[in-house]
Order: structure tokens, then sequence, then C-alpha cells
């Protein structure tokens, strides 16, 4: 085994756990072959929403280009002497993923540097590379060598992803404002527009989203559909309790979910998929 390579996914398995505990309860049903590959690319995907969301500094962007000349050199030469984009492109070459979703992630990323409102065009073009892409590399990864079954799958697993990117902007819409000047809500020029007509308007499409990822779920290889459906509970809960909080509460506070029901989402997802086959 290659001890630098295991150090570096360690790494990425680290600054996952440290940031999101919902998607690293999901990440922990998975095979270790699997868990080393989402957690590298959920590092990676980390680390660039960090240099634009919370790294506050002079220079931020061109922090950031140097961080995208990294991920370039990484992927060209099969080695980096940063351990979150030497365990990415590990993933990346084994798994053969596609470069243009990881120009298209980072595209939106540059995006969050400047951008503070967003047209329709720009929401779908930020979705699809934020969110959209992230789905197609774990898809890519759960599929391996079944090209007709990825195909299969792409459209569910990108509206997976951008499902769950929606849920965020309406939860995390306050936060987006206070603290970056930002509104991720298609058309929307101030927090003040934000109405129950413009949440009306994205909970229908994070619901016909999350109806078509349900779909490709059920049709996802046994190892994957556990814990994929297990974290779609998680946000499946959340959603449910954003449609039940007016807009002027959602600007009041951050929702979230309690470490317990998460642990209950989890029991859920195991009695459905691997008890009563019902996902």
């Amino acid at each position: 085994m290659d001890p630098y390579l295991n150090t570096c996914r360690e790494i990425s398995r680290l600054l996952t756990n440290r940031y999101s505990t919902s998607f690293s309860l999901g990440i922990r049903v998975f095979p270790r072959a699997f868990q080393d590959a989402i957690y590298s690319i959920y590092g990676f995907v980390r680390v660039a929403d960090e240099i634009v969301d919370t790294f506050n500094i002079p220079g931020r962007e061109k922090l950031f280009n140097e961080f995208c000349r990294e991920v370039d050199k990484a992927l060209d030469q099969k080695i980096s002497t940063n351990p979150i984009l030497h365990a990415f492109q590990s993933v990346f070459h084994e798994y053969g993923l596609d470069r243009s979703w990881v120009e298209a992630f980072l595209r939106s990323m540059e995006m969050d540097l400047a951008q503070k409102t967003f047209s329709r065009q720009d929401f779908e073009a930020y979705v699809y590379g934020s969110a959209e892409v992230i789905g197609l590399m774990c898809l890519k990864v759960f599929c391996g060598s079944d090209e007709a079954l990825f195909s299969r799958l792409m459209a569910p697993a990108r509206d997976l992803g951008a499902a769950f990117q929606k849920v965020n902007f309406l939860r995390d819409m306050k936060a987006d404002w206070d603290l970056r000047g930002r509104i991720y809500m298609p058309d929307i020029p101030s927090l003040e527009k934000i109405d129950e007509a413009c949440k009306n308007r994205m909970q229908g499409e994070i619901k016909e989203d999350l109806a078509s990822a349900l779909k490709g779920i059920r049709a996802l290889p046994a190892v994957a559909k556990l814990p994929v459906y297990s974290v779609f509970l998680y946000y499946e809960g959340l959603f449910q309790k954003i449609q039940e909080r007016p807009v002027h509460d959602l600007l009041a506070r951050r929702l979230r979910v309690a470490d317990a029901r998460k642990l209950l989402l989890l029991l859920k997802a195991v009695w459905q998929v691997k008890i009563l086959r019902t996902c």
C-alpha cells in the first residue's frame, strides 16, 4: 500500500468528519473502498468552498487561482504535495472522472468570489457546477465500469445534487446574506424581495428533483443504495421542516436536524433498504 496516498485519504476523511456530521454518517455505511473515494471527492470540494466562502482575506482571488492551477497540475501529473488534491487526483484517475466536471465545479466556485445575485441562467449554471457534477462524480464511483448504468442514472444523480443544493439555499438564506451579501434565489435583487411565492417556486423545483432522485437511488448498485438513501432521508427531513416554516422564520434562524434525528433516519434507511426492501 502507498503510505502517502493512505495518509492523504485519511486527511480527507478527517476534513469531512469535521465539517459534515450528516454526510459523514452516510459515508460510513459504504464499503471502505467507496468511503475513501467519496471522502476524497468531498475533501476537494470542501477546500475550494472554504477558499471562496470563509477565507476572508485580501488576495482571496489570487489564492483561488493558485488552487485552480494546483488542481490542474495534480490531475496532469497524477501527484500533488497538497494532500487533499493528491487524494482527489487518485480518485479522478481510478474512476475516470470527466475533466469538464472539475472545470464546471471550479467555475461555480469562482462565481462565489464576486457574484452577489443570480439570473435564472446564472443560477442553473451555478447549481450544475456546484452540486450536479458532484452527483455525477459520486455516481461514477458507484457504477465503476458499468457505463450503461451510469448513463441511465446520470439525470437522477444530477437532480439529487441539485435538490441538496437548493435545500441548502433555502436553509442558509440569512447566513448567505449576512456573511457574504449573497442571494442565490434566481432573479431576486435583495433579501427583502424574498417572499412566500419565491419560496414556493424553489420548493416546487426541489420536490421534482427529489422525486427524480429517488427513482435513481432505487436503481443504484446494492452497495451504494443504503448510504445514498440515508443522506436523501436527511435532506428530505430538512426540506419538510423548511416547508413548514414561513419565510420570516427562515430569515431569522438556520434550521438543523438534531444528531439523534439523524441517527433515527439512518436506522429508517436500514429498515427500508435491508429489511422491507421498499427503496
